[in-house]
C-alpha cells in the first residue's frame, strides 16, 4: 500500500464542500481542514504509483475549490506503538 499526503490549497468560502468531495474522490482515505498555510491535507492509499497520479491529477485537483496541491509519498508509517517500542528497547 502506498501512501500519499496531499496539500491542498482551496478557495475559503467552499472548504467545506471541497473538503467533502475530496473525501468522496476515490483513494482518499481521510481529509482534514486546518489552519496555517494550507487548507485541505488529504490522505491518499494506493496500491501503486500510478494509482496516485489518477487519484491526484484525474480527482482531487478537478474538484471544484481547488486552487493547488502538493503530494508526499510516504517511505514509511510511524505509530504510537512503534515509538514507544523503539524507545523501550534496552529497558
Amino acid at each position: 500500500m502506498i501512501t500519499a499526503i496531499v496539500l491542498i490549497d482551496a478557495e475559503a468560502h467552499r472548504i467545506p464542500e471541497t473538503a467533502q468531495a475530496v473525501a468522496d474522490t476515490e483513494g482518499v482515505s481521510e481529509v482534514f481542514s486546518c489552519a496555517g498555510d494550507i487548507d485541505l491535507i488529504a490522505v491518499v492509499r494506493v496500491r501503486d504509483h500510478e494509482q496516485i497520479a489518477e487519484v491526484v491529477t484525474g480527482g482531487i485537483n478537478k474538484v471544484p475549490g481547488v486552487l493547488g496541491t502538493a503530494t508526499h509519498i510516504a517511505f514509511k508509517t510511524y505509530s504510537r506503538a512503534d515509538v514507544e517500542d523503539a524507545f523501550s528497547i534496552g529497558e
